[in-house]
């Protein structure tokens, strides 16, 4: 078997592209690949996946009904006289946040699972899809059919400057540093001498708003996109003409979701709706963002221009991430631990993920990226490294705030060549 790479290099502090390990794009065809990976793995079980479903919303509600008796239990006669008023206090909010947590674990597995639906993965049938992926999707406030269509095309075009759908990295030109040239040193520390207090704050909101700003403004998506692009209006340039019918019927669905919200809050008052549902969607969300940025940010990963992308190249430049140990691959059903054989399969099961994941190490060897770092400590470190790549050249890394790179292409993809793409 192969040996994965571990994404954690270090950069040598010479800050020569020379000194830096080389890097060789895969020559596979996604044919070869699959052909690696038994045949049985791809084949979709709607009564097993519909066991997943069930048993998340029954945790849903089992977690829902037990935080339903938080407030009263604290609030109680007997409770005061078993402990001190601070006590009581401290206790109870101790509970709603055990509460949040682990209910905003659960209705992010909901949510995995309407993005499996999205790309076809829970059942052969399209129609149990759409209506599994429309409800659950719907419930978290995802527009599903308009994000379905936006994310298929980031599938089919992820690492490419020109085409990918989100994450597109800044390049030197965007942020309006010079190029490096001999003689001239460049004063990094003008364009990134941020305070470590204002970085987490950056991250903390990059963290709670990014997707909601991604489907209403375009944040983090392609750059070549029109200023108001967004998943809502059908006439966008992410959509065709034969999609605004289902772009609008996402926008019902989401328009039901502000209505029973603003119904349950006067009923049932803001704070409950906010502390029962309001709270674990956040996590959501939260949860949703950290495990895509942190599946397609990396120091170690490629992105490509031109002629040198392929789809499975675009693939592989993806990293699977030891996310939340056990909780990451019960509630999250295993999205994060394998996600790269995702990329270069969508439909297939998640359940199989992980079998499927050693065929395709296997196969490509170094070219599949693994981090078992902490991936809170992984968020922080990518997020501080990972800030631009270069205006031109077609096979490209991030270089940090110093200016530096941790791997560089092979010398013979920092010139322009002639031959044609590897076949997809």
């Amino acid at each position: 078997m192969g040996k994965p790479v571990q994404v954690q290099p270090q950069p040598t502090g010479k800050g020569l592209d020379d000194d830096l390990p080389e890097y060789i794009p895969m020559s596979w065809s996604i044919s070869e690949i699959r052909a690696a990976i038994p045949a049985r793995l791809f084949v979709r079980d709607t009564k097993r996946a519909v066991g997943y479903l069930i048993r998340d919303l029954l945790l849903a509600a089992a977690v829902w009904r037990c935080a339903m008796v938080i407030d009263p239990y604290f609030k109680s006669t007997a409770t005061k006289q078993l402990l001190t008023p601070l006590g009581a206090e401290v206790a109870r909010w101790g509970a709603w946040l055990t509460y949040w947590w682990f209910q905003g674990l659960i209705f992010t597995g909901i949510w995995v699972i309407g993005h499996e639906s999205g790309h076809g993965a829970f059942s052969p049938d399209k129609h149990i899809n759409n209506v599994v992926g429309f409800i659950t999707h719907t419930f978290l406030w995802t527009p599903y059919f308009s994000w379905k269509i936006s994310h298929h095309r980031h599938h089919m075009n992820h690492a490419s400057m020109e085409k990918d759908e989100v994450y597109v990295p800044k390049t030197r030109n965007d942020l309006g540093i010079p190029t490096e040239e001999a003689g001239h040193k460049i004063d990094y520390e003008e364009y990134f001498g941020d305070t470590p207090i204002y970085t987490l704050y950056m991250l903390v909101r990059q963290q709670a708003i990014a997707f909601p700003a991604y489907l209403l403004f375009n944040v983090s998506g392609q750059k070549s996109y029109p200023k108001w692009t967004n998943h809502f209006d059908p006439r966008s340039i992410l959509f065709t003409k034969e999609q605004a019918s289902v772009v609008w019927m996402s926008n019902i669905g989401i328009a039901a979701m502000i209505w029973g919200v603003s119904k349950a809050s006067s009923i049932y008052g803001a704070s409950e709706v906010i502390k029962f549902y309001g709270i674990p969607w956040l996590l959501v969300s939260h949860w949703f963002i950290m495990i895509t940025y942190l599946h397609h940010t990396d120091m170690s990963l490629p992105h490509y221009r031109g002629k040198e992308w392929s789809f499975q190249r675009g693939a592989a430049a993806t990293v699977d991430r030891d996310f939340l140990g056990w909780q990451g691959r019960f509630f999250l059903h295993d999205v994060a631990h394998y996600h790269v054989i995702h990329h270069f399969f969508p439909k297939l099961p998640w359940y199989n993920g992980e079998e499927a994941t050693q065929y395709l190490r296997a196969k490509i060897g170094e070219h599949y990226a693994y981090s078992d770092k902490h991936v809170f400590k992984a968020l922080w470190d990518t997020y501080n490294d990972c800030q631009f790549v270069e205006d031109e050249g077609e096979v490209l890394f991030y270089r940090n705030k110093q200016g530096k790179a941790y791997r560089r292409p092979a010398e013979s993809y920092l010139k322009a060549k002639t031959a044609s793409p590897v076949s997809q």
